[in-house]
């Protein structure tokens, strides 16, 4: 009998080809799924509407301090980003250094810890000295208000001052008022795509910062993984044909731009691309946007040592107790 798997994540460019159906998954009948905002594909695949579901690192995580944590991760990595260029502040607070947010008031998008959050925050305890308790936090959405995510614990550590923003208030607007002082967020301001003098990035010239990041770690940032349910977490054909297709998938886009640089990538809209792909290919290899866990492994092991640290855990966990056994030699 041919196995059925519900399956939703982004549509990203590396899942185009498994959404669009051009990369199978194996015998199985596949239904692929995805959501205008990716928080909906994490929302239900906490009410158990998916088989395979892409799903933020955190929200992942906090599910292992339930009774019965529901999940296993395959080592799919389909959302990465820099997060140095996540960090926003109003220009009249005085704020030009990581350690000039001790004593502020910091807005963080969705929920104390989103993935972005996670990230900055230990790179500012690690390589500046700043922890989130010395600052106090007010959650909420950048341009839109954003409910309390009440369907994924909510952990907030003691000693750190945290509140959600009312129901008609929006960091954004927040941060342009000087209500807060700087803003940690996945999305841009409007504020600051809009021209304000208000609103600036912590580190304007946030690529080169950024670069320079991987180059010292070697990490590059992951911020969702994909989950599974334990009871299929053991079949290991099955889950090796899911992490197949998806890089299979992932190659697909990729080779697009490898192909590309041949004709210095004419069929893309952005003038200078070639020279930028260049600069990104000989930083960060021939596989830039890598899967599997060998290649992963001290981000993710970073990634769970903060999520710990910031009190978002409550044990300190690696990479063998979150992936799927059958891929942890990937």
């Amino acid at each position: 009998m041919t196995p059925k798997l519900r399956i939703a994540a982004y549509a990203y460019e590396h899942t185009e080809a498994l959404l669009d159906g051009r990369v199978p998954i194996g015998d199985v009948d596949a239904a692929f799924e995805t959501a205008s905002l990716v928080s909906d594909i994490f929302q239900r695949t906490v009410e158990r509407r998916y088989d395979v579901a892409e799903y933020g690192l955190t929200y992942f995580l906090r599910t292992f301090d339930l009774d019965e944590s529901p999940f296993l991760a395959l080592p799919i990595f389909p959302n990465r980003n820099f997060r140095h260029s996540s960090v926003f502040v109003n220009t009249a607070a005085g704020i030009e250094k990581p350690q000039d947010l001790a004593g502020r008031t910091i807005g963080e998008f969705a929920m104390f810890g989103h993935d972005p959050g996670v990230w900055i925050k230990g790179i500012f305890s690690d390589e500046y000295g700043v922890t989130p308790d010395q600052s106090r936090w007010v959650i909420g959405g950048t341009d839109h208000p954003v409910p309390a995510f009440d369907w994924i614990p909510q952990p907030v550590p003691e000693g750190v001052d945290v509140r959600h923003a009312a129901d008609s208030e929006t960091l954004g607007a927040m941060l342009e008022s000087g209500e807060i002082d700087a803003l940690i967020s996945v999305d841009v301001p409007q504020a600051l795509l809009d021209g304000s003098t208000k609103v600036a990035r912590l580190f304007p010239d946030y690529e080169t910062v950024e670069r320079d990041y991987y180059r010292r770690t070697g990490i590059f940032p992951a911020m969702h993984i994909v989950a599974v349910p334990r009871e299929l977490a053991g079949q290991t054909e099955l889950m090796t044909s899911v992490y197949r297709a998806f890089c299979e998938a992932k190659d697909i886009a990729q080779n697009k731009y490898r192909h590309g640089a041949l004709k210095q990538h004419m069929g893309v809209v952005t003038p200078w691309f070639s020279r930028h792909f260049e600069e990104n290919r000989a930083l960060l290899g021939e596989d830039w946007w890598p899967y599997g866990l060998a290649a992963n492994r001290k981000a993710l092991d970073t990634f769970l040592r903060y999520h710990y640290q910031q009190g978002l855990s409550k044990r300190l966990m690696t990479s063998e107790d979150i992936i799927v056994p059958a891929l942890l030699d990937t």
